[in-house]
């Protein structure tokens, strides 16, 4: 029977496409932070500059006008040198303040003087008579920028986590286009093994049958007859390396399209597979039919009944028959190829669906591997616009049906 099917294991390259995708992912995530952290630098530096000018601001204007030394404005001391070398001012000033030697400097040199130290800003100037000398306390600008500080290293934590969401978008989109180039790549490899086989199998077989005839001395016509076979099969063969890569484009190739007729490929296909029926045991035939005109590729059609053919001898035991029928005039406008055996059938009607999946494989102890052929055989059809469906039961046999729109002009009339 033909078996449940399983899907098969990761492909290799979803590895390596995960792993670019993190290495991707952090290299952009490390970007984020890295302009995270250089902007709120930036911001941490531009707002100290800015305090710190606005300090210095309010101490020059102090300095040049408030009078009162004994009840300066808060956070403010004020103290002056008189010429008498005095000095006055506010009560309970900081320690190490008023500084001295910054007031007898001033006084005579008269340069003003502005310095930061300890958390506070001084500034010493001459005014008048006296030489004044304002001292204002940083300590609220300080804290204003570890506040600032700390709501930057959060805005940094959850700036982090969104650039590592982000990064992995990122990266998945950017890898994308790889890996469906890496997808496609081993699928040609897979679809050009598969499409290959066939037509080296029966070249192989008729050059078997050439050289058994050559020992056996057969007649010219015999031997004329097996030739013409090999030559046909070789041109079949290029055939299908020239359409690999068209195969499954046939819908989006208008300009590649000709009127094809089905019988006339059935019967090519039932001539190309009778030296293996026969060696099977099986009975291959083609059911009487009147021309079946489609608009497609002949060669990619061809290996569509090709693979159905193909399918049905695989699973279909000595003695057992598989025939091609063909049905042109039952829907006008469809075009109806039905491929029968006897053969295993399906371990369950549901599974018929999955026989057209990639790379599946048996089930319950089978490992061989199918879909593939099918697959392509699919793609083929819906290419021309087509479907293609399989029915059957354990033991009951298979049926694969396709159907494709008949070309403009062949109605059923002209079927005969």
């Amino acid at each position: 029977m033909r078996a449940v099917i399983r899907p098969a294991g990761r492909d290799p390259d979803q590895a390596l496409l995960a792993r670019a995708r993190r290495v991707l992912g952090l290299q952009t995530a490390a970007a984020i932070t890295l302009s995270l952290l250089v902007v709120g630098a930036l911001a941490v530096v531009v707002v100290g500059r800015g305090q710190r000018s606005a300090a210095e601001a309010q101490v020059r204007q102090t300095a040049a006008t408030e009078e009162d030394v004994i009840d300066p404005p808060p956070g403010t001391w004020i103290f002056e040198l008189t010429a008498d070398g005095t000095v006055g001012g506010t009560k309970a000033p900081p320690a190490g303040f008023p500084d001295r030697a910054a007031l007898t400097r001033v006084r005579a040199g008269g340069r003003a003087e502005m310095a930061a130290e300890n958390g506070y800003l001084t500034y010493t100037r001459r005014r008048s008579k006296a030489t004044v000398q304002v001292v204002t306390s940083m300590r609220t600008q300080q804290q204003e920028q570890r506040r600032l500080i700390l709501a930057g290293g959060l805005a940094e934590l959850i700036g982090l986590l969104l650039a590592a969401g982000s990064a992995v978008l990122l990266s998945r989109r950017a890898t994308a286009p790889l890996g469906e180039a890496l997808a496609r790549q081993r699928q040609f490899v897979a679809d050009a093994s598969h499409e290959l086989r066939t037509p080296l199998t029966q070249l192989h077989t008729r050059a078997q049958l050439l050289a058994r005839e050559l020992r056996a001395g057969a007649g010219a016509a015999d031997i004329a007859t097996d030739v013409d076979q090999l030559v046909v099969g070789t041109r079949q063969l290029g055939e299908v390396v020239e359409d690999l890569l068209l195969s499954s484009q046939a819908s989006r190739r208008p300009d590649g399209l000709t009127r094809v007729d089905l019988g006339t490929v059935a019967a090519a296909v039932v001539a190309a597979e009778q030296s293996r029926s026969r060696d099977r045991g099986v009975e291959l035939t083609l059911a009487p039919s009147g021309p079946a005109m489609v608009n497609g590729r002949e060669p990619a059609l061809r290996r569509v009944l090709t693979a159905l053919v193909d399918n049905a001898l695989s699973h279909t035991p000595a003695d057992g028959h598989v025939t091609i029928a063909l049905d042109p005039a039952t829907e006008p406008r469809w075009i109806t190829v039905v491929v029968r055996d006897d053969g295993s059938g399906f371990d369950d009607p549901a599974d018929a669906e999955r026989l057209f999946a990639r790379f599946a494989r048996g089930g319950h102890g089978d490992q061989r591997r199918f879909g593939l052929g099918l697959a392509l055989a699919r793609e083929v059809v819906a290419g021309h616009g087509g479907t293609i469906t399989a029915s059957g039961g354990p033991g009951r046999g298979a049926a694969f049906t396709v159907r494709l729109p008949a070309a403009p002009g062949a109605q059923a009339g002209e079927h005969g």
